[in-house]
């Protein structure tokens, strides 16, 4: 089962996109809201005093190790990686964190969020079962 994630038209142009920055007014709207995720939960960390910057860095990338389920097959690598890069699992967990006053599961989840802006910022989105780069946001 193939999962097409853009309409396209018959020359293979993105019918949704404006033909001179090769961007849709969606797609840019939702890397504009993860440019907000990114500074919301940067900033967020910053005014808390959440944790030490050292953290911040080290961990940012952390989510990443999701991609590790593409190992197994590409659905499963999907299915893994959402997990990782979806806000639902993230603000679950920041709930978790609030209600049992875990300060470090706080910081935590405010560099998780960080890190899911700053991919949907640089155009990484959720993936389909299809491959790595089919996204929701375009094809990568």
């Amino acid at each position: 089962m193939t999962i097409t994630t853009l309409n396209r038209d018959e020359a293979g142009n993105n019918d949704n996109t404006d033909r001179e920055t090769g961007l849709s007014m969606p797609r840019l709207m939702l890397q504009m809201e993860g440019l907000a995720i990114l500074v919301a939960a940067t900033a967020t960390y910053w005014l808390t005093d959440a944790g030490a910057w050292w953290l911040y860095f080290v961990l940012l990338l952390v989510p990443d190790v999701f991609m590790l389920g593409y190992l197994l097959n590409t659905r499963a690598g999907a299915i893994i990686y959402n997990i990782g890069h979806t806000l639902i699992v993230a603000l679950a967990f920041t709930g978790v964190a609030f209600a049992a006053g875990w300060e470090i599961g706080i910081a935590v989840v405010l560099i998780w969020l960080a890190h899911i802006g700053m991919d949907r910022t640089a155009g990484y989105g959720l993936k389909y079962g299809a491959g790595f780069k089919d996204t929701h946001l375009a094809r990568v």
